[in-house]
């Protein structure tokens, strides 16, 4: 059989909640920050992208502003620790497994999100996807300079970035023949492309999108 491909959201989809915001929570804990300046703002990003009116460029500026000062080295180490406080409790049994499904059947699996590629990666690598397609980060001698390199992976974007990143990656494969799954209405131009959209634990938002237009509706809780 033909190999398929198989694209995943990451935050609220795969994980039992939003990486982003949690390592917003995971600095407080840390006292990296000042907590309640901190909680507020990174509340405030977090409804906007609830409301699909994110200020991508400033939520990324402002979740790697504590950590601009790190080399590499410290950013794995603090990293590892945001894993394992933070993350691993999100994980998802039945997430696993549907990943599992789609690696074992020989599909191509991409975890496709708007979290920047910092957070993601090694949550990425934990779920054994072929590739992250990721919002990525601006670096200068080593260090991050708190912009975004390129489009942003976000609404229309995560369309444009899967466009380039097929090119050449997998030039067989086509977006018209993907499943995606997401629970984001934000993820609504890339859903309306794919020819399986999958909705998984949907916001309110995209489940009435999808009970309108006949869209499979999933959970993974």
């Amino acid at each position: 059989m033909a190999r398929k491909l198989a694209l995943f959201d990451l935050d609220n989809t795969l994980l039992a909640g939003d990486s982003d915001h949690a390592w917003g929570e995971f600095l407080i804990a840390k006292r990296l920050v000042d907590e309640s300046s901190h909680r507020l703002t990174n509340d405030r990003f977090y409804q906007q992208y609830r409301d699909g009116v994110l200020d991508i460029h400033g939520y990324v500026n402002f979740t790697l502003q504590p950590i601009l000062g790190l080399d590499a080295a410290q950013r794995e180490a603090l990293h590892r620790e945001f894993m394992a406080q933070a993350v691993t409790r999100l994980f998802l049994a039945k997430a696993d497994a549907l990943v599992a499904e789609h690696r074992n059947a020989g599909d191509l699996t991409i975890i496709i999100t708007a979290t920047n590629e910092f957070i993601t990666r090694p949550i990425a690598d934990r779920f054994q996807v072929d590739h992250l397609i990721a919002t990525d980060l601006e670096m200068k001698a080593g260090y991050f300079t708190g912009k975004i390199r390129g489009t942003p992976c976000y609404q229309s974007g995560k369309v444009d970035k899967l466009k380039q990143w097929l090119m050449t990656g997998a030039p067989d494969l086509r977006i018209e023949d993907a499943v995606f799954y997401s629970d984001s209405i934000n993820d609504l131009p890339l859903l309306e492309r794919v020819g399986t959209p999958m909705v998984v634990d949907p916001d309110d938002r995209l489940r009435a999108t999808a009970t309108t237009r006949g869209w499979e509706i999933i959970s993974l809780r």
